[in-house]
């Protein structure tokens, strides 16, 4: 077989391969689709559960964002360095807690199975958490007590918050493999049954009809 035969063949046979392959995927989808929720999985009860740790949350980080507000930094018996530095983490917090944090909460609150949503917030809560906790102990060293123990509250708030948001990401992340483990498991079964189909076999009359004889005319005898 010459290379210009297999090239024809292999472009004859791609259209059917593509729709081969665009059949498994639609039947799979079908099937997925059509598949019950996975149980104990993300549904009313989690949305409710969500909501309510995000308003706790809200609630937090107003009651954080006050309490930083209060303190006054500049008379903390420590060297300048130091109080110019928890003067900074202390303005970072509260652009955080502002900007950054209400808008990641509306992501979440407009798509609660959202992985990247979800992990997003976490990251941002434990990266907060190591910095208000850093201010916090400042505050203990060098500020009044009423200041460290208003810092304090909320500090085991944020770490409360940010472990139950770490419990939910894992719950999420398990629901979503067991998702994509029917979703396999229908594909495959879709493939194994346009396998087993057996195939359309389309008949093309090729044959050329055979040429009539065309019969010449008579002439008519002279006169």
């Amino acid at each position: 077989m010459t290379t210009k035969a297999i090239g024809e063949k292999v472009n004859m046979a791609r259209p059917i391969v593509v729709l081969f392959l665009l059949a498994v995927l639609t039947t799979a989808l079908a099937v997925a689709q059509a598949a019950p929720a996975t149980q104990g999985g993300m549904q009313s009860g989690d949305l409710t559960q969500l909501n309510n740790t995000l308003t706790q949350l809200q609630q937090t980080a107003e009651q954080a964002n006050a309490a930083i507000g209060k303190l006054r930094i500049e008379k903390w018996k420590v060297d300048g360095k130091t109080k110019a530095q928890a003067q900074a983490n202390a303005d970072s917090l509260q652009r955080n807690l502002t900007a950054a944090l209400p808008e990641m909460m509306g992501r979440l609150r407009n798509a609660p199975q959202d992985l990247t949503a979800n992990f997003r917030l976490y990251r941002n809560l434990n990266a907060f958490y190591d910095v208000f906790a850093s201010l916090a102990e400042s505050a203990g060293a060098f500020g009044p007590k009423d200041q460290y123990e208003a810092l304090a509250n909320q500090v085991a708030a944020i770490d409360s918050l940010r472990h139950e948001f770490a419990d939910r990401i894992e719950q999420l992340a398990s629901v979503k493999e067991m998702e994509l483990a029917r979703f396999r498991t229908a594909a495959e079964r879709a493939a194994r049954q346009q396998v087993a189909a057996p195939p359309k076999k389309i008949i093309v009359d090729d044959t050329e009809p055979p040429k009539s004889k065309k019969k010449k005319p008579k002439t008519a005898p002279p006169k």
